[in-house]
């Protein structure tokens, strides 16, 4: 399959195509009544009535596919530095926690390629499902929402995405045009674990009654992360400490001293600093028949990888020999710049709606220092586009049919290129479709992939074609607020390059990687049981899912050593993953012009592999987190503690998780009203400085979780 010579000409291509087509539209853009846009007015930098955006053909998106959002408030007090640990108290979510400058959401137990992360409908088009130490190039800092999506809609996006997708709606493209003559959002924030100081903003100017030009920036800087108690876990200590005997029995002083400094390690966790700085401009047409717009951003960031101990390893000498070398710290340096484009034109009564593009293009290059020495530099060359058509609904039947094309160049360049330089090309078509028959409603939804890898290095070229499909049923009696439905799916996906084609060291993740070419396409069947009611003052859902997996890729540790590393392969075998997740709130009562609130989260999942394969690595345990509040126009009080049980259901040289509880609280301030544009938030995290650690963590052993963090924060918008 050749889609394009390059991921630049596939772009050029695109936008070409795209301005013919807005040229040849124009009339419908004057001539169309209905605009199939959100009014202006929501215009909080983090705003709780933000458009949403995901999927707006579906009216009721979130509930068949079990949407979570994160936004207000509760996402400026979530605010983290990377994607993953913003999203950490939503149900059925952990984070893969690698340091604090790179961490990515954990959907279920499920994370890397089975995940996919979004910014406003498409990937992110970075490294970071290459590998768990490359960050995500999202600020959280210029988010307005954050969506959680599971279900058959989860098929718009990739046939890929079994536990889920996270989309991150922004106003790089404006979407509304200000009904003032310009328009500020800002926010700026302190956290005392880190020393971390963050600031954003942006600004909307209406050039006209249809022309909007936007501009946004963010700055965070953070120093080394402090902890409670020792940097690593009693396993891990335990083991250092035993090398520290031995060494000193051998006479080896200086080793023994070095591994006791090590092992001695406590209230700080060494090289977790990070800087990021992002920054982008946007220009958008929206008119009464549709809308175009585009934009340009920058997204820089460099952040230090904590040092697994004992992960020196050899070098090649002058001679050809090896020779173990001393090795400064590892960081990280990564430098994004990223082009995007949406249209939307209106297509009148017919059959269909309106058509609508979205696109993307990334020219993103980081590299990886041992000390002051240029270790590994990662490229990626990309572009994502996807174009869909949305139906008229038509006595309650409203769907969509679109097309999604990928074309990704991917290089390693340095001795320690764990992946060969590949080329990945995918092509796409998908429906999603609902039937709305009074209290029962049902969803349909398909997609056919077709991808093909290749990497001129190995001689190696190998397509795959993939077919998912996902039904739900949903019945909603009258006026009782309770919905109960069930979802069932075949998803299939290809496997990624890392898994195939991985074959060195990683000074990173310091670990030797190792894939096989071999794999073929990982199939599930899964299905999912709901229940979900909202009345007056009561909210609670409670969801029980199981997933059956056919030839499962995962990586896990061998004993083995290349290199001085440890050996992590991915096999292929088949698995099973179940668990539950539930959320509850209640008004419990109401006086002095509060409304008290009471609220909990649960999620539990297990995974085996099966015919004797143990755990699935990395499960997260048993999770309860449960709050009370006080809420009013001016003020917000909340108090709240999660509790993780310990995780002992381990696979081979996996090492257990204890448990840990987290007391946290938080105030809100809106000085001059709800709707004053004003908010000042202060938070207590870990309260009681507990040292804690999440088993989804490839680094959970030597990179516990920030101890007591003292956070405040201030927005505004007008």
């Amino acid at each position: 399959m050749s889609l394009s010579n390059s991921p630049a000409s596939s772009l050029s291509r695109l936008l070409a195509s795209t301005a013919l087509l807005a040229a040849s539209l124009s009339p419908a853009f004057a001539q169309t009544n209905d605009s199939g846009q959100e009014e202006a007015g929501g215009d909080d930098f983090h705003n709780d009535d933000a458009i949403v955006v995901t999927a707006p053909y579906l009216e009721r998106l979130d509930i068949l596919a079990g949407t979570s959002v994160l936004t207000g408030d509760q996402l400026t007090n979530d605010l983290r530095g990377q994607i993953g640990d913003s999203l950490t108290k939503l149900p059925g979510i952990s984070s893969t926690s690698f340091a604090p400058g790179s961490s990515r959401p954990v959907l279920r137990g499920f994370q890397g390629p089975r995940v996919r992360v979004l910014t406003d409908g498409i990937g992110a088009l970075d490294a970071s499902n290459t590998s768990v130490d490359h960050a995500v190039t999202i600020n959280p800092l210029t988010a307005q929402r954050i969506e959680v999506l599971r279900g058959p809609a989860v098929l718009l996006f990739g046939g890929d995405a079994i536990g889920g997708a996270v989309n991150v709606i922004d106003k790089r493209i404006p979407r509304d045009v200000p009904d003032e003559a310009f328009h500020i959002d800002a926010i700026a924030g302190y956290g005392s674990a880190a020393n971390d100081y963050s600031i954003g903003g942006s600004l909307d100017v209406p050039l006209s009654d249809t022309l909007v030009f936007h501009v946004n920036g963010a700055y965070r800087d953070t120093g080394d992360t402090d902890i409670s108690g020792f940097v690593l876990a009693p396993e891990l200590r335990a083991d250092v400490l035993a090398q520290v005997a031995e060494e000193t029995e051998e006479g080896n002083l200086d080793e023994a001293a070095e591994l006791a400094e090590t092992a001695d390690q406590q209230d700080t966790i060494a090289n977790t600093a990070s800087r990021t700085v992002s920054a982008a401009t946007g220009l958008a047409y929206i008119g009464e028949g549709g809308n175009i717009g585009f934009s340009v951003s920058y997204y820089d960031t460099n952040y230090g990888v904590p040092a697994r101990p004992g992960a020196e390893h050899a070098h090649g000498d002058e001679d050809g020999g090896e020779e173990e070398e001393e090795e400064g710290p590892v960081t990280i340096d990564l430098e994004q710049i990223r082009v995007d484009l949406r249209a939307g034109v209106n297509l009148g009564d017919g059959f269909f709606e309106s058509l609508n593009l979205r696109a993307g293009y990334s020219d993103y290059e980081h590299t990886e220092f041992e000390g002051d020495e240029v270790g590994t530099v990662f490229t990626v060359e990309g572009i994502e586009a996807r174009a869909e058509l949305v139906q008229n609904e038509r006595n309650g039947w409203r769907g969509v049919i679109g097309t999604q094309l990928l074309v990704r160049d991917f290089n390693a360049i340095g001795a320690e290129a764990f992946v060969p330089k590949n080329s990945v090309e995918s092509i796409a078509l998908f429906t999603i479709q609902e039937i709305d028959l009074g209290n029962f409603e049902v969803e349909v939804a398909g997609r056919y992939d077709s991808t093909d890898i290749s990497s001129n290095i190995v001689s190696f070229d190998r397509s795959f074609d993939s077919v998912s499909g996902a039904l739900g049923l949903a019945y909603a009696p009258d006026e009782s607020g309770l919905k109960v439905g069930v979802n069932v799916s075949r998803s299939e996906r290809a496997p990624s390059p890392e898994e195939l084609l991985s074959n060195g060291p990683h000074i990173a993740t310091q670990a030797f990687e190792i894939g096989n070419p071999t794999f073929t396409t990982e199939k599930s069947l899964g299905g999912e049981l709901y229940a979900r009611w909202n009345s007056e003052g009561i909210q609670l859902s409670a969801t029980v899912y199981a997933n059956i997996f056919d030839d499962y890729i995962f990586e896990t540790a061998t004993g083995a050593e290349e290199d001085g590393l440890p050996v992590f392969q991915f096999f292929q075998q088949d698995a099973t993953y179940y668990g539950v997740e539930a959320s509850a709130s209640f008004v419990v009562g109401r006086a002095g012009g509060f409304e008290f609130v009471t609220d909990g989260v649960a999620d539990f999942v297990r995974a085996k592999i099966r015919n004797g394969g143990g755990p699935v690595p990395r499960i997260p345990p048993l999770r309860l987190l449960g709050g009370i509040g006080a809420q009013s126009d001016a003020i917000d009080l909340r108090a709240e503690l999660e509790w993780s049980d310990s995780q002992n259901r381990v696979t081979t040289f996996e090492t257990p998780t204890s448990s840990f509880t987290m007391v946290n609280a938080s105030a809100a301030w809106r000085p001059l009203g709800k709707n004053g544009g004003v908010t000042l938030l202060a938070s207590a995290n870990n309260i009681f400085d507990v040292n804690a650690r999440r088993h989804a963590s490839f680094t959970k052993d030597f990179v516990p979780l920030s101890g007591r963090d003292i956070r405040v924060s201030a927005k505004f918008s007008f």
